[in-house]
């Protein structure tokens, strides 16, 4: 399970108005770009696993003008890991989706940044 108490629940931001945080893995000086909604819920569920020293891949589909189609890390206590919001406001926090993205940090593929439930995809 994961860990949710205090926070605070709040509208989600709309697409237009949606800004993109950078996720930091080990010493790198360089960030990759993720959604500060994504990376919220992401936060929250790798600090759940870490905290319980579960080591786990994650992966994730970068954008396509990148020229990279997906990248994937692992994660452990021991690798330093940063996550810078763009936005100081804190996100709504869809619980269906903290599950979904959980279940997949406890397969044998690892944390797969999937789509947030109930959210039509951008085209």
């Amino acid at each position: 399970m994961f860990f949710t108490a205090g926070l605070k629940t709040l509208l989600p931001l709309d697409r237009k108005t949606r800004t993109m945080g950078q996720f930091f893995y080990a010493n790198s000086p360089h960030g990759f770009d993720i959604d500060d909604r994504k990376l919220s819920h992401l936060r929250i569920v790798i600090y759940a696993e870490l905290r319980r020293n579960e080591s786990f891949g994650f992966s994730w589909d970068d954008a396509e003008d990148s020229g990279v189609m997906r990248t994937s890390v692992w994660l452990n206590a021991s690798v330093p890991l940063r996550f810078s919001f763009a936005s100081g406001e804190p996100l709504a926090v869809n619980r269906a989706w903290l599950e979904q993205l959980t279940q997949s940090a406890d397969t044998p593929a690892g944390l797969y940044l999937s789509a947030e439930p109930g959210i039509p995809r951008a085209r």
